[in-house]
């Protein structure tokens, strides 16, 4: 008698735990589960290739000062000149003393005319 209810109890939870293994794994392929498997994948894959280029740029510009310093030694170019003062033009001239109408248009000025 303690033998079958050994093997039975025994088949019941192998029965339970394949049950239980099975349905994770449906779980698993649904399209829903899968659509966000891959969007996880897509996000954590961006952030690895944004941290390799951000790298990138950030030696790039190490090595562009370093080669930067050893030309200006090269050439004996310690100290950057000066640079002359900037020269401002006025873009446009302010003589409301005459100011321009064109006259005899046929330009209207109403938005609702064309509507």
């Amino acid at each position: 008698m303690f033998r079958r209810t050994f093997w039975f109890t025994t088949g019941v939870a192998a029965g339970v735990w394949a049950t239980t293994k099975v349905n994770r794994k449906l779980k698993q392929l649904t399209p829903e589960s899968l659509a966000a498997t891959a969007a996880n994948k897509a996000l954590e894959t961006g952030q690895r290739l944004k941290d390799r280029a951000v790298g990138f740029a950030l030696d790039v510009r190490d090595n562009m000062a370093q080669r930067e310093a050893e030309l200006e030694e090269a050439l004996g170019i310690q100290d950057s000149p000066e640079l002359p003062a900037s020269r401002r033009y006025a873009a446009i001239e302010n003589n409301r003393s005459n100011p321009k109408y064109i006259e005899n248009t046929t330009y209207s000025y109403n938005r609702n005319e064309d509507h």
